[in-house]
């Protein structure tokens, strides 16, 4: 039988008083075979369409990194280059306004993506109770509704309860927000199996968003104060963590920096993923390129596809590898801080008496087919590809090999090595260069990516076992059993074997403030940061270019555009604290 069935969204309305948006829908095919199967994905398909927009750095990737103590993006040059309305610098000070466009962004994508969950859940709803796959779709939608709840819990204090598109949202908060958004978890958990792959919610990522939102609850209860954690919360963390790794369906990447490789899609450290292998049109390549130089071509295919001079990592953040790691380069003590990928031949790399005027013959060279940036953290003069101009062919050498030099940066009349130094701030116009600041190759470069920008083949990586067993180790820690938050720790850390001799050392001892540093060498610049932060008591610390200790920005405000689309009802959507 053929059935139409609805696949696209194509428009978005304001934010209205139901809670959630008005659609307007297409019908885009009515000729495909109406199996249950094709039925059922062709109503979930939307509701996982919007997350690799709502991830990039204009959006959720920005909003957490750049608030956190990690990542810091300065205006450079004349400081016109990414000044963008003071949109980033407001995030790094933690004085967001109402109108901030990254927490706006982030708030519309994320409220489209809740309103077609909940499109998805009606239409499934009918076919439920006679057709297995519908019910199983069903449950599945459920289950992502509620994490895009929890995603808003964490950053704007509130979850939205709806079940039809005819309903008006009711707007919960603290334990009624917990509660809801648990009830809906636990309501389906054992419908989901763990057959899909990453790119779906599972049974296993259901489990383990169960135990990140025991382990934020006392957070999430009373967000501006001191979080009590709950003895009842941590054990619950406990035995949603066991759950996931007593499946024995995912196992730790002897490689770190193969979790973000293009092929990640089969790396079974994934639980939960965005799904952006090449079959998507709506892939990107922003986490990849983000913090790269602009100098910095990562493809010899592809002479347009550069860095941004985005992003750096602070000063206080880096230091912290340091203080771990005492004499000993981090580079060579821990295999999550970087990865060489091309090694400069011994006598190249003394620069003495070489300058960008001179240095014609001072190159090596690389297969074109086989070269890879260096991954991790960048510090330092940069060697890579170079052209005479952005979008000119690649100096090669007889053999048709790419010629590899430090990298060049020309700019407003100058030209100079590009040089990564650690320091870099909001306020100096000497520390805002567009070289400064080390920078970060996390995510591999997507090999498909013509323009740097597109195509990215890289799963964007929400949730991986390493996060299981540190919840747990954290859970473990606050009830008082150090013992087994210091194996767990430890078991991850000697996970990365695939370069023996940089697989991170055991820790002799755990404490929280040893712990919260292992989180931060282990998710650097993924989705983590913030929320870690206001956890362990953080996000008011002072760093580079932030001083501002308010407790209540720990939030991020509303939009005014939001509150003034659900204007008609007053008191609907009431601001957040301190805004």
């Amino acid at each position: 039988m053929k059935n139409k069935f609805l696949i696209t969204i194509l428009s978005l309305g304001a934010l209205v008083a139901t809670g959630c948006t008005d659609l307007s829908e297409e019908i885009i095919d009515e000729s495909l075979d109406a199996t249950t199967e094709n039925l059922t994905m062709g109503v979930m398909a939307p509701a996982y369409g919007p997350l690799p927009d709502a991830f990039t750095h204009t959006k959720n990737y920005g909003l957490q990194l750049i608030s956190s103590d990690q990542g810091i993006l300065p205006p450079r040059g004349s400081g016109n280059d990414w000044y963008d309305g003071g949109k980033y610098i407001e995030l790094k000070q933690h004085n967001t306004t109402t109108t901030n466009v990254v927490v706006r962004d982030t708030w519309n994508a994320f409220t489209l993506m809740l309103s077609r969950t909940v499109t998805a859940i009606e239409r499934l709803q009918p076919l439920a109770s006679t057709n297995p796959e519908a019910a199983k779709g069903l449950s599945e939608m459920r289950a992502l509704r509620a994490y895009y709840n929890m995603l808003m819990l964490d950053n704007w204090g509130i979850a939205f309860k709806k079940d039809a598109a005819s309903q008006p949202s009711v707007i919960l908060r603290k334990q009624e927000a917990i509660s809801y958004i648990e009830s809906e978890f636990l309501a389906v958990v054992n419908d989901l199996d763990n057959t899909k792959g990453p790119g779906r919610v599972s049974q296993a990522a259901v489990n383990g968003f169960l135990a990140q939102l025991y382990l934020n609850a006392a957070v999430y209860r009373d967000p501006y104060g001191t979080p009590a954690f709950a003895s009842a919360d941590m054990d619950k963390v406990i035995e949603y963590t066991n759950k996931v790794i007593n499946t024995g369906t995912f196992t730790l990447s002897p490689e770190y920096f193969a979790i973000f490789d293009d092929n990640n899609h089969s790396n079974k450290e994934l639980i939960f993923a965005i799904d952006q292998r090449q079959d998507l049109t709506t892939s990107h390549n922003r986490l990849g390129y983000w913090s790269l130089s602009g100098s910095q071509y990562p493809l010899a295919v592809f002479p347009k596809a550069n860095g941004t001079d985005g992003p750096a990592i602070t000063p206080e953040f880096y230091q912290t590898w340091v203080q771990a790691n005492g004499s000993v380069d981090p580079a060579q003590a821990d295999a999550r801080f970087y990865k060489e990928n091309f090694t400069i031949p011994a006598d190249k790399k003394d620069l003495t008496g070489i300058t960008p005027a001179n240095d014609a013959n001072h190159y090596f060279l690389v297969n074109g087919s086989t070269y890879e940036i260096n991954r991790g953290i960048q510090r330092g003069i940069q060697w890579g590809l170079r052209n005479p101009a952005n979008g000119q062919p690649f100096q090669t050498g007889a053999s048709g090999q790419y010629r590899i030099y430090p990298m060049i940066e020309q700019r407003d009349g100058f030209t100079k090595y590009v040089n990564h130094v650690l320091e870099v701030d909001l306020e100096d116009p000497t520390h805002k260069d567009y070289a400064d600041g080390y920078r970060v190759a996390k995510y591999q470069f997507s090999r498909t990516s013509d323009t740097g920008r597109n195509r990215g083949n890289a799963d964007i990586v929400l949730l991986r076992l390493a996060d299981i067993y540190l919840m747990r180790a954290e859970a473990q820690l606050r009830k008082g059993n150090a013992g087994a938050a210091l194996a767990d720790v430890n078991l991850v850390r000697a996970s990365r074997t695939a370069r023996p001799s940089v697989t991170p050392q055991p820790l002799p001892s755990i404490n929280l403030n040893t712990l919260y540093r292992e989180r931060g060498f282990e998710f650097y610049w993924e989705f983590s940061r913030r929320t870690d932060m206001i956890r362990f008591g953080h996000y008011e610390d002072s760093y580079t270019s932030k001083t501002n200790a308010d407790p209540r920005k720990r939030l991020f405000p509303i939009p005014q555009s939001a509150i003034d689309g659900a204007s008609s009802s007053p008191g609907y959507l009431v601001q957040n604290e301190g805004y």
